[in-house]
């Protein structure tokens, strides 16, 4: 069973669960963006959350059918044609022999999901199968999807399923995110403690898998913007020598050698993957415990429809 590639979209790559335990051989983490939009749709193919699927960017792929395959797309806000007919995104399609699905460009948010049951064979590597461009391993022989590539389905059914109206997340132009101060925020200044957490930060042309770079006032730090690198995570936010922030995403390096001025808390992590060139976005300053009390609520609220929450955000 196979579908293949007609038009590949924008960094078109099969992701799934993300990298654990390898920091110290400088492995980033990576994994799909967006975890949660990855887990609903592999919920709509009967899938467990991590099973590999296409995540693509901005604009999404065109793919053709070889075989009778249920499929589903959730994420970025996107208008979804099944041989020229309008279908839904949050529902599972059944596909025939030879038809044809275009996958538009997005409205709000950034990256969708395209899943099918069993997902792409692939296979791990360093416990994922998840892609990483920057080394060229995993997911699709390690890059991004081109037209004529004919990927392997590991082939299921499933009955057809709808997300619930309450767990479909919203996408809006402007985002919150939960942030909590870092190992280096007490080198701003106070008006740069102030400028970071009150801003409206817009997201520069510069984002992608790697990180965002955050449009706004400069933020001043009582250093030169360097410093002994030091460990970093998806979600920490550098202040580098020019005092624009940086948020750093999955697929950045294990280590850095700016100011940590900020952490996204675990709770809205996964946001960071449906953030775009021209959003805008408040850093809402949250203390640690304060952070872990709403990341509880948030899992109680999706363990309903997604068991293993946990795992995923």
């Amino acid at each position: 069973m196979s579908i293949v590639v007609v038009k590949p979209g924008v960094q078109s790559t099969i992701q799934s669960r993300p990298r654990t335990g390898m920091h110290h051989l400088g492995v980033p983490s990576g994994g799909a963006a967006d975890p949660l939009s990855l887990a609903l749709a592999n919920r709509l193919v009967g899938n467990d959350w991590d099973v590999p699927a296409i995540e693509a960017a901005l604009v999404g792929p065109v793919v053709r059918f070889e075989e009778p395959t249920p499929f589903a797309v959730v994420g970025a806000e996107v208008s979804l044609l099944f041989n020229g007919v309008a279908v839904n995104a949050h529902e599972t399609v059944m596909a025939k022999t030879g038809d044809e699905l275009v996958v538009g460009p997005v409205g709000n948010g950034a990256r969708i999901y395209f899943a099918v049951p069993g997902g792409f064979t692939v296979r791990d590597v360093l416990g994922s199968a998840s892609t990483n461009l920057q080394a060229g391993f995993g997911g699709f022989e390690g890059r991004a999807l081109q037209a004529g590539d004919r990927l392997a389905l590991t082939g299921g059914d499933c009955p057809p399923l709808a997300t619930p109206v309450e767990f479909r997340p919203t996408m809006p132009h402007a985002w919150g995110l939960r942030t909590c101060s870092a190992a280096e925020t007490s080198l701003l200044d106070a008006p740069g403690f102030a400028a970071l957490f009150e801003t409206n930060w817009k997201i520069a042309q510069r984002a992608d898998r790697m990180g965002l770079r955050l449009e706004g006032p400069r933020l001043s730090v009582s250093s030169d913007g360097r410093m002994a690198s030091a460990g970093v995570m998806p979600g920490t936010i550098q202040c580098p020598e020019d005092g624009v922030p940086y948020m750093l995403s999955v697929d950045a390096g294990t280590v850095g050698g700016y100011p940590r001025v900020g952490q996204v808390a675990r709770v809205d992590r996964h946001v960071l993957g449906q953030l775009k060139p021209g959003d805008h976005v408040r850093l809402l300053h949250r203390e640690p415990d304060a952070a872990v009390a709403e990341l509880h609520a948030k899992l109680d609220y999706w363990r309903e429809w997604l068991p293993e929450i946990e795992e995923i955000i």
